[in-house]
């Protein structure tokens, strides 16, 4: 009989609500604090990530909160449901992690419940994970995605050298979505309005459209993963950029919740991957 192998379970940290902001219609901002958050740490990444753990409705969980023994323990149905979340802004001295949420309304899960998130609300989050960073040696930046990338491409302006060339594709819901976002960087920002029936579609007409800078270009390409497979074909197969100037992700795909989304990506990346050795010289 083989004994049933449970996941690792990563460290996790307790994080209360401080406070609450609607940024924008479609845009929450939550401002978490406690001692709980006392050893986490971003590292080097603009694109540090975290996975919040919404509990399962009804389901007691052990206290102080062990993730690894929910994991051991509880039927995987009872386990708290997972959603991904870049860091906008963590604040080391004042214990401040910063998160901002996409709200559409009642449905789906993070986005109601920051919607409705108060002062004292604990909510227990893994990571953070991350990847990218503007690589200060490149001669021009390129930042493409729509809202849920709108966090990360914030952060990675703020993190550019001063007078650092950046070119900024970003597509949300409409004027009222956009959002000032600061730089030390030569920053040129397109906002798109997306199209109701067609997520993407504005980005990627105006990304291959553009005239670029020259110069050895570092892009940061993630959202939707529709657009984004068909932009990195571009940016690989039209432009000419190597992989290793290509940061990629789909960070949601339409036509499924995270759950549904976060099960097809392995196939999802397998597709990127063999169109990678496909590209080896």
């Amino acid at each position: 009989m083989t004994e049933r192998q449970t996941p690792q379970a990563p460290r996790t940290h307790r994080a209360l609500v401080l406070r609450r902001e609607r940024l924008t219609p479609h845009m929450i901002r939550v401002v978490f604090g406690g001692d709980g958050l006392r050893d986490f740490a971003t590292g080097p990444y603009t694109d540090s990530y975290v996975k919040l753990l919404f509990p399962a409705p009804g389901v007691a969980y052990p206290q102080p909160f062990d993730l690894a023994a929910v994991r051991r323990d509880l039927p995987r149905e009872q386990w708290p449901r997972t959603r991904t979340y870049t860091v906008r802004n963590w604040d080391p001295a004042a214990l401040e992690l910063t998160i901002d949420f996409v709200h559409h309304g009642d449905t789906g899960l993070a986005g109601p419940w920051a919607a409705t998130a108060r002062p004292g609300d604990e909510l227990h989050l893994a990571g953070p994970g991350g990847a990218y960073a503007p690589d200060p040696t490149a001669d021009w930046h390129l930042l493409i995605g729509d809202e849920s990338a709108l966090p990360a491409i914030a952060t990675a302006l703020a993190a550019l050298p001063a007078g650092a060339p950046a070119r900024v594709f970003l597509e949300v819901g409409g004027p009222e979505e956009e959002q000032k976002l600061d730089s030390p960087g030569s920053v040129e920002i397109t906002w798109l309005d997306r199209p109701a029936d067609a997520p993407g579609a504005a980005l990627v007409a105006a990304v291959t459209a553009a005239e670029f800078p020259t110069g050895r270009v570092h892009a940061f390409l993630h959202g939707e993963a529709h657009f984004v497979r068909e932009l990195r074909r571009h940016l690989r197969h039209d432009r000419g950029l190597g992989r290793e100037q290509l940061s990629v992700s789909g960070y949601w795909r339409r036509g499924k919740d995270e759950d549904g989304w976060q099960a097809s990506k392995p196939e999802w990346n397998r597709r990127i991957e063999e169109e990678q050795e496909r590209e080896r010289p």
